[in-house]
């Protein structure tokens, strides 16, 4: 089975109304963490990096590490997204790359940090959209902004999406899918209480275009124990909350279908490492520590399947390729 469209996937989701995690990775033993979890629970899954992921395993890397998890795992469907694309180059660069499916965050400039005018959004992500189009490629974009700040994308500030700017924005753009500002925020330090998200937000949203699939960006829930964990070993993590489940699980229920998940997954893989080499104090074989990290993801993703719903329907449909995928667009 090649990659999957995105569209695909979250358009099957729409019809069984369960979310489908969208886990950013880095390495191999976060990939094969969460491709043990997908295949266990029969589970879509979309693996998303980021452009520093990109920076990070100098694009190829990445690239032929997800299509190995294709390989080792042919029933599963895969989307491999670009995360936090910041220009028509970038998503470019991914689609050329064999990405499956681009986001443009079009509410930033390309220095990830400025954002910009819904007229300026609207520009960018229609150029991303004619252009990706033309391959198959599916489109993910955002309006509005979140607070924090990771992988060095974020302006820090929060602005909430505009039900109605959202409707003329999907109608402006034709983008398949649309991350919404509803009060998450980015990065592991999210918030120092239990956060009141804007659902009512999703709920208009969804109103006003029920065929497109919603996002939800900066979802980590960043439980207690994994802080723990780091902190037990020699960490020195602070106080912090994420966005907590049943949040998540009343989103999904309102049109949410993509959630990304970040954090939880460092978070995760840094507190094995620090408790497998306090136990271990003797071992330096990589692959013993590594394989901890591995591990972790593994529970992390597992739980994280189950609780958005997407287990158990990895079959439900026949994955189409990219080339298929035109005839959403009649190309």
């Amino acid at each position: 089975m090649p990659l999957v469209p995105m569209k695909q996937i979250l358009d099957e989701a729409i019809k069984g109304n369960y979310g489908v995690g969208a886990f950013n990775v880095n390495n191999m033993e976060q990939i094969q963490g969460i491709m043990r979890a997908a295949k266990e629970l029969n589970s879509p899954v979309i693996l998303q990096a980021s452009r520093g992921a990109l920076k990070y395993t100098n694009l190829y890397y990445i690239k032929h590490l997800v299509l190995a998890a294709v390989e080792d795992n042919p029933d599963i469907p895969i989307a491999l997204h670009l995360d936090h694309g910041n220009s028509l180059e970038t998503c470019k660069l991914a689609i050329e790359l064999g990405f499956t499916s681009v986001m443009i965050d079009g509410s930033l400039k390309e220095d990830g940090k400025t954002p910009t005018s819904f007229e300026e959004n609207v520009e960018v992500t229609k150029k991303v959209v004619e252009y990706a189009h033309k391959f198959g490629v599916t489109v993910e974009g955002e309006l509005g902004t979140l607070g924090g700040i990771e992988d060095g994308v974020g302006s820090g500030k929060v602005k909430l999406t505009d039900p109605d700017e959202a409707a003329r924005f999907i109608k402006l753009t034709g983008v398949d899918a649309l991350a919404l500002a509803i009060g998450t925020s980015h990065g592991a330090y999210k918030f120092k209480a239990e956060p009141k998200l804007a659902l009512n937000i999703v709920s208009a949203v969804k109103t006003k275009a029920p065929n497109t699939p919603l996002v939800m960006h900066g979802s980590s829930s960043v439980p207690k124990e994994l802080i723990d964990i780091i902190n037990k070993y020699g960490g020195e993590l602070k106080h912090t909350m994420g966005v907590p489940m049943e949040s998540i699980k009343e989103a999904i229920k309102l049109g949410v279908k993509k959630i990304n998940v970040d954090t939880d997954g460092r978070l995760a893989m840094t507190g094995a490492i620090r408790k497998f080499l306090a136990e271990n104090p003797s071992e330096f074989d990589p692959r013993t520590y590594f394989g901890a990290a591995r591990q972790a993801v593994y529970e992390v993703v597992k739980q994280k399947m189950i609780d958005f719903g997407s287990a158990g329907h990895g079959s439900d449909y026949k994955p189409m390729t990219l080339e298929e995928a035109k005839r959403f667009y009649n190309i």
